[in-house]
């Protein structure tokens, strides 16, 4: 078989199970309602969720960058591309995430694969929650240590696959994302955090949480005050603070660490520091503006008791995320599609993305969105399990 069979064979696999992806052109900034094959419609699939892509305060925080520093670093962090835009956004982030220091990468997987392939070698295990983000798993496999999953948001399976390499050679890491992409459940963070005490080092992904939970927006684990015993929070600039790149906040040792031994910082060309400058603006903004995320958060749980009021499965969503779970990927797609007629746009997701049998609507919730644009996305749903 040639290599070009073997690329055609498999795409008429992929496209034979509806797995097979295209991509979607967007014409039209971030926001509610964005144009789509030159159509306005109303669009629940973004991870914009305080509204600030698009907000005029970061539009100008970037320009003015622009003309200070250009839009290109030109280089890698270690050589000249690390400027006092990155040293400030770095400052803010650590006290945003009250700890010692904090890394910028390019984006939020890189600051995961970083994060995991510095801390974790061929003699250490990792622990990690099934349905962490793929950018996670790929960690664990650059960083060569022993992987074990335990079954989603199952703590005490967590701790009895941390029993079995009590007292082995190597460090023992727990990875966990705290809000899941794909399902806007939660991790069970207060029952994880004890392993802390038995030495375990903890690795949390707060990139659907960051901006969105706890007073100030820092994340799940400020909600629900159990942030102390975590070694290190990934979390991304490029959700609800709505730029580019991602970062780890940590101790400055770790930190130090990360700089010296993490390849997706060591050998990339660094964020735009026009980047980090828009960053600092939505985060100054996300912080002095609660009622972005307190709105959103309430939008959510109505959507949430809307959809299961029409019977619809929606997982243990608790989050602005809310996947309405169809079952196979001809029924996702063609839901979705029944909602584009509507002028509706929210994507279908199938495996490998979520687990086979699970394909599902993902809704992303926005500030911005309306508690009408909610009521008008129910209805359509409705229309569309019907057709």
């Amino acid at each position: 078989m040639t290599d070009p069979d073997f690329i055609r064979q498999t795409l008429d696999a992929l496209e034979s199970q509806g797995l097979r992806r295209r991509l979607i052109e967007v014409g039209s900034a971030a926001g509610p309602h964005i144009k789509v094959r030159g159509r306005t419609v109303l669009a629940f699939a973004s991870n914009n969720y305080l509204g600030l892509a698009n907000e005029p305060r970061v539009r100008e925080a970037a320009k003015r960058a622009i003309d200070r520093w250009g839009w290109g670093a030109a280089a890698s962090r270690l050589v000249s591309g690390h400027t006092e835009a990155h040293a400030a956004l770095e400052a803010d982030l650590a006290a945003f995430k009250h700890t010692g220091a904090a890394v910028v990468f390019p984006t939020g997987y890189m600051a995961n694969l970083g994060l995991v392939s510095a801390l974790a070698g061929r003699a250490d295990v990792v622990l990690a929650d099934r349905e962490n983000h793929a950018s996670l798993y790929d960690a664990i496999r650059l960083s060569g240590a022993r992987l074990e999953r335990y079954p989603h948001c199952d703590a005490a399976a967590a701790m009895g696959v941390l029993d079995e390499h009590r007292g082995r050679p190597g460090n023992r890491l727990l990875v966990t994302d705290t809000v899941f992409s794909m399902g806007g459940d939660t991790a069970p963070l207060e029952a994880l955090m004890p392993v802390h005490a038995e030495g375990v080092l903890v690795l949390v992904d707060e990139a659907h949480a960051t901006g969105v939970f706890g007073p100030t927006g820092a994340g799940l684990a400020e909600a629900l005050g159990a942030g102390e015993g975590i070694t290190a929070t990934v979390g991304t600039l490029s959700k609800a603070l709505g730029g580019i790149g991602g970062f780890v906040a940590a101790s400055r040792e770790v930190c130090q660490l990360l700089v010296n031994r993490a390849r997706s910082f060591i050998y990339t060309t660094a964020l735009p520091a026009a980047a980090c400058e828009a960053a600092r603006e939505a985060l100054r903004i996300a912080q002095a503006e609660p009622e972005r995320r307190q709105r959103l958060l309430q939008m959510a749980k109505s959507l949430r008791q809307a959809l299961q009021a029409k019977g619809f499965d929606i997982g243990r969503s608790a989050s602005q995320i809310v996947p309405v779970i169809v079952g196979q990927p001809e029924r996702a797609l063609a839901m979705a599609a029944a909602l584009m007629d509507q002028g509706i746009f929210c994507p279908a997701i199938r495996p490998p993305s979520v687990p086979h049998g699970t394909s599902r609507l993902r809704i992303s919730l926005t500030s911005e969105h309306t508690e009408d644009d909610a009521a008008r996305l129910v209805e359509a749903l409705a229309h569309a399990r019907d057709i």
